[in-house]
This record gives structure tokens, sequence and C-alpha cells, in this order.
């Protein structure tokens, strides 16, 4: 057997700021922005540069219940991991376009990572694992 998750939804306050976001500061790819006219809704699905593996769902959210969620998906706790080849690149650019970190870098037992929010303020850890960690390379 052979499973894999596909897409993780992520609740966003507006398709295109959340777009611009993505595509612009994090340099994600947009893989697809469909309208769907039955549901009212767009089918937005964002990936990391070169990766071919999990995608991120950009869904608007759509009813009240669901607007206390958008940047707080976890309840505080970091959301997303996103994995780099190049920490010091991808830290020193992110800094550079405006992003927010809550912890500098630091070097872990297994690598170099530092928390970031994305515009919403959903935290993310920005990783470089070490060369021997089981996941190291496996950016997708």
């Amino acid at each position: 057997m052979k499973q894999s998750i596909v897409h993780i939804a992520l609740v966003v306050r507006d398709y295109d700021e959340a777009i611009e976001f993505y595509t612009k500061k994090l340099h994600f790819t947009l893989i697809e922005d469909t309208y769907q006219p039955a549901q009212d809704k767009r089918w937005v699905v964002v990936s990391p540069p070169n990766s071919n593996g999990t995608t991120l769902l950009l869904a608007r959210a759509s009813k009240p219940e669901q607007q206390p969620f958008i940047g707080n998906q976890t309840g505080g706790r970091v959301f997303l991991f996103l994995n780099t080849d190049d920490f010091w690149r991808d830290y020193n650019e992110m800094v550079s376009l405006g992003i927010k970190f809550i912890r500098t870098p630091k070097e872990e037992s297994y690598g170099w990572v530092a928390v970031f929010e994305d515009l919403y303020g959903n935290l993310w850890d920005l990783l470089q694992l070490n060369p021997d960690h089981p996941l190291a390379g496996r950016n997708g």
C-alpha cells in the first residue's frame, strides 16, 4: 500500500492576498486557481518551489465560525514546517521581504531552525535539516 497527504487546507481571509503572500514572499508556485461556481469558491493550490510533495490548499473562510481560525489553526503552536536546502539564503531573503520572525535562528541537534509568521499569524518553522537526519534531502 502507498498513500500520501496531497493537500493541507489553510484557512485564509482572502484568496488574492494569500496568493500574493505565498507566491511573492515565499516564492511558492501557484499550481491551480479554479473557480467552482456550484459552491461559489475557488480551488487555490500552492506549493513550495521545486517541491513535488504535499501542497497547500488556500481555503477562504466561508462561514462565520471559520473566521476565528484564520491565523490560529493550531492554537498558537507551529503549524507548518518549511524545509530548505539553504537556510541562510532563505532566512535572509524572507527578512528582507518583511516576513516577521518570532524566534531567531538557532542550531539544534537536527539542524537550523527559526520560527516565522505567515500573513495571518500562523506559525511556521523554517528548517534546514542536518544531512544525517532521516528526512534530510526530502524537500518534496
